[in-house]
Formats: C-alpha cells, structure tokens, sequence
C-alpha cells in the first residue's frame, strides 16, 4: 500500500502512484491502467464501497481467438485491435467505473451498479461494438463477480470472475456470472437471522453477503429493539454487534443465553474491537462465536452455516426426543408387564443393527422405532393390556389395531422418523405374509424391520407376562429358529441375535 494516502479518489491515487513509484499508471499500447495499478485502485474501491455500504461488479473480458487474429493479421493489426478494445471500454464507461489491461488481451472492467444485470447490458453493448468494428470477424467472452454479493476481497473477487470467464468460454454464453437467486418471501426452511448494529451501513453490507444465501434478515439498531424481535419471532441466528448505546451486545447476549426458550438461538458477536479481553467476555456472556469488523465473507458464510447446522440438529434432538420420551412413558404407564421392553428393545435392536454392519442411519431408526414400536398401544384399553389370560377373537384384533395406530399418530413426525415410522407400522410383519396389518412378504419388508420383529418377539419370551411366565433364553432362541423354519422370520437376523447372546444362555445353564 502506498504510504500516507490521502482521502481516496481514483485522482489522488494517479498522483500518489506516479509520484512514489515514478512510473505511470497507464499501460503504453492502450492508456488503460496497467494491472499492478488496477488491483490498488480495486483495493481502495472495495474500502470505500464498504463504508457507503454500496455495490460494484467487476468484470474480466477477454478477446475470443485474439492469438489467431494476431497471427493471420499480424501483430500491427494486433496492436491496433487491443488499442480500438481501450478506446470502446473507455467510451462505454464515461458514465463512471474503470478499465485495465490486465496482460495481452485480458481486460478488466469496475463497473459502480448495485445491479450485475447493469453491467452484464454494457457487456452486451462492447460486445456489440466489437462485432461491428470487426464486421463479425471478433467477439468476446466475460466473466462477472459482484461485491459483496459474492466476494469481499480483491482475490475473491478476481477468483469469482475468473472462474466465470471460463465458464463463458466453454458455453454459449458469451457473458456468464452467478445468477443471484433470492428465496421466496419467508418459508419454515428459511434460515432466520437478526442482525443487530446501530450503524444502518453495517446492517446493509451483512444484509447483502446472507440475502443471496437464501437466508431471511431481521434488523434491529438497538438491544432493546433486538429483544423484542427474538421474542415475538423465530430467529434461528443472531448476528450481535457488542457497542451500542442503551443495551449494549454483552447484555442482549446474557439475557438471550438465561432464558430456557432463547438460549438455543445460536449468537456470533461482530465488533470492531479486536483484544482478547473483548472476545473473553463475550465468550462469558454465551456467545457462539466471535469476528471482528469488516468479517470476511467466506469466514462469515462458513460460521453461520454451521451453527445453523448445529441448531438445526439440536431442534431435531430435542424435539423428538422429548415427544418419544413422553410417549414411551404413556405406554409403560399403562401396561404393568411391559415395564422397560420398549428400552430393553430399541437398545438391543441398535446393538443387533451393529452386529449386521447396517448404517448409521438405519441404526438410529432402530433406536427410535424400539422406542415407539408399541405406542399406539395407547388406544388399546388397560384391561386388555393386562388380561391375566388368553384374549378373546375380538380383543386379539383389537390389539393389532396398534401397529396403525402407531403409525397414525407417529405421521406428523415423518421426516424425522424415517425408516423408524415403517418399523411402528410393520414390526409384525412375517417374511411368509401371515403378519399384520399389510400382509407384507419377504423383500417388502426392510431389514430394519426384521430386526425389530426379532427383538421384539425375542424381549417377550424372556419377560413375564400377564398370561405366562418368562422362558429362557435357551428356549427363546429355539422358538425363534422354529420361526425360521415355517418362514416366518429372517435367518441371518436370528443367528446373529443367537450369537449375541449366547454368553447369556451359559450364564442361564449355571444358576
């Protein structure tokens, strides 16, 4: 950076370029700024842009088949070319911006538009121009980034408009940039953020970086009016400026972290203070996370996306787990000899889903499923539940409604539950068709459910129940194998269960 700069204007810098490096700032075949030139005036726009929270595109053009035109014309007629490219770029940009001539036929265009589709028209204008000056011998290729839509920093921004050059360059589209695609008005996948700053520039520049991301923006300029938003709205993500007047960062932060229904919103702490001190006490305060001002954008895009993420999978967690607890405790609540079997089941299933190397996935749906395979014993009145002997034609088919009623009341939560929901639904199921309620057969039926179905009938035996005392475990597995025989229930599930728990049967022989 050149030192002691005066107040920025693209003048001053010339003066201060050619005064300090006694060189001019201009390329000698076109008057174009040269590239060294180019990237310290690129430096300085961003700064400024940043300050007026305001938007630029930068654009890299270069000359289609340039080395074949100088070859077969010469390299006069070359020269000339790339001089008639200068004088077009310069005519074009009178209404403000800058070009350069970055290396042979490579050209760079700031354009000073809050719109990309301003510059991508004067593109299409050169590119016009270039045409007819040539008699459509020639024509041009462009690549667009748009600050700070897309990139905060001078590489950012060449890389972005770089690799968009080449994506014109191997399409039919001559101009090519990121299409900007903003999200419907707010949806319940819409990431919400607050962002808190009592300066209306700040807001804007964190405003133009998370739109484009799909993300749904609050603003507040205030701590006080930052409270009121998270309270009357679902944020999922606060952005939290530290120094304001009245409710300063640190406080918002404190109050939001003590409060059960606010402390899982996650809260990066933005400030123009960069001390360790600072970030101790934020960190004290709850915050998540911690960037000084100006944050760069990839660092920002990269935390916000995580803890999202995070609190995504939190929600998920707690949400369901609560509601399965809950549910599982209904269940027991009612059926006297059913006391820990849903438990028992879901942690032997899991164990089980290991031994037959199923994903992670299916693992956890055996978890849930153990869990929740038998609520909708919950329509299947206590008498029935704990009828001392064998049940009655009616009440029989009274208690299979479970498996669908299960399954009913479980369907709000289908996204969540996955394979878990097919495991409420069809743990009775037989390989053979004889099960319950669909009749299912052999490869209908999801290996997670076989296992379930294993498990299930498995914990039975080995639990007393109103009707019958426990049997062993010995006696159990030779059922179980019995059932494999008629077709009932998959082999490799039972073998691997017999396996598992033949420590058991030994210990069973010795007492």
């Amino acid at each position: 950076m050149l030192a002691h700069m005066p107040e920025y204007t693209l003048r001053n810098l010339e003066k201060q370029y050619t005064s300090e490096t006694r060189v001019p700032c201009t390329d000698s075949l076109t008057g174009l700024y040269h590239h060294g030139f180019f990237q310290l005036g690129l430096e300085q726009e961003i700064e400024r842009h940043r300050r007026e929270a305001a938007s630029f595109s930068l654009a890299l053009v270069d000359i289609d088949h340039f080395s074949e035109y100088n070859r077969d014309k010469g390299i006069f007629q070359g020269d000339r070319l790339l001089q008639d490219m200068a004088s077009i770029l310069r005519d074009n940009l009178q209404g403000g911006g800058f070009a350069a001539r970055l290396h042979n036929d490579l050209f760079a265009v700031l354009h000073p538009q809050a719109a990309v589709q301003d510059t991508v028209s004067l593109l299409e204008k050169i590119s016009k121009e270039i045409q007819a000056f040539s008699a459509n011998e020639l024509s041009i290729s462009a690549g667009l980034s748009s600050y700070p839509e897309q990139a905060t920093s001078r590489e950012e921004l060449f890389h972005a408009a770089n690799e968009q050059l080449r994506r014109a360059k191997s399409s039919i589209d001559t101009i090519a940039y990121a299409q900007k695609k903003y999200p419907e008005p707010h949806s319940q996948t819409q990431p919400r953020v607050l962002i808190v700053d009592d300066e209306e520039r700040n807001v804007k520049l964190l405003e133009a970086l998370l739109l484009p991301l799909g993300y749904k923006t609050f603003k507040a300029t205030s701590g006080a009016e930052a409270l009121k938003t998270v309270y009357r709205t679902d944020i999922d993500l606060i952005l939290l400026d530290i120094m304001m007047p009245g409710i300063n960062g640190y406080e918002v932060c404190r109050t939001l972290k003590s409060r059960d229904d606010t402390r899982m919103i996650p809260i990066i702490m933005i400030t123009a203070l960069d001390d360790i001190e600072a970030k101790i006490r934020g960190i004290e305060t709850g915050a998540d996370d911690f960037l000084t001002k100006p944050p760069s954008k990839v660092e920002l895009l990269a935390r916000t996306r995580s803890l999202l993420k995070t609190k995504r999978l939190n929600e998920k967690l707690t949400g369901i787990e609560t509601v399965l607890s809950s549910l599982a405790n209904v269940v027991e609540a009612k059926d006297v000899y059913t006391q820990g079997h849903v438990h028992r089941v879901a942690q032997l299933a899991q164990e089980l889903g290991i031994k037959l190397n199923r994903s992670a996935d299916e693992i956890e749906s055996l978890k849930i499923g153990g869990i929740l395979h038998d609520i909708g014993k919950i329509a299947v009145p206590k008498s029935i539940l704990n009828k001392p002997g064998p049940l009655t034609g009616e009440e029989s088919d009274l208690m299979k409604t479970h498996s669908r009623v299960g399954h009913k009341i479980c369907l709000p939560l289908k996204k969540n539950l996955g394979l878990a929901l097919k495991i409420i639904r069809h743990h009775h199921e037989k390989l053979d068709g004889s099960g319950y309620p669909d009749g299912l057969k052999g490869q209908e039926i999801p290996v997670v459910v076989r296992i379930m179905a294993v498990v299930d009938i498995y914990d039975a035996m080995i639990t007393d129940r109103p009707y019958r005392k426990a049997i062993s475990i010995k006696k159990a597995l030779q059922q179980l194998r019995n059932e494999v025989e008629r077709g009932t229930l998959d082999e490799k599930v039972v073998e691997e269960l017999g396996h598992m728990v033949e420590p058991l049967v030994s210990e069973e022989m010795q007492q």
